[in-house]
């Protein structure tokens, strides 16, 4: 299958993905992980190993999509949700100064 990770194509297969990430011990995992085999790889580790690109050059995003299309299992996906209605509308964290004035509230109209 054919991706394109940090702007560059690779034609991955799964069992090139198994062969590339044979031997490799994971790190710790405390964000999004890809399940190769029985271990459970940070999805950076996956992609710098795969690619041979620094991780800073890609996002853990275009590893899992290209991952999950190869059909291994991909943990902490940033789901779609469905749209939420207009009146919910998300709060604005206020400024110290506009909090400050909201507390002291607006001057009286002369």
């Amino acid at each position: 299958m054919r991706c394109v990770i940090a702007r560059f194509p690779f034609d991955l297969t799964k069992s090139s993905v198994l062969e590339s990430m044979r031997g490799i011990k994971p790190e710790q995992v405390t964000a999004e992980s890809v399940i190769i085999g029985r271990r459970t790889y940070p999805a950076k580790q996956v992609g710098q190993i795969i690619t041979r690109q620094d991780r800073r050059d890609f996002s853990a995003g275009e590893v899992l999509r290209a991952m999950s299309r190869l059909g291994f299992t991909c943990t902490g996906l940033a789901r779609t949700a469905a749209p939420e209605p207009a009146s919910a509308a998300p709060r604005r964290e206020l400024s110290p100064f506009q909090r400050a004035s909201k507390l002291l509230g607006s001057p009286a109209a002369a």
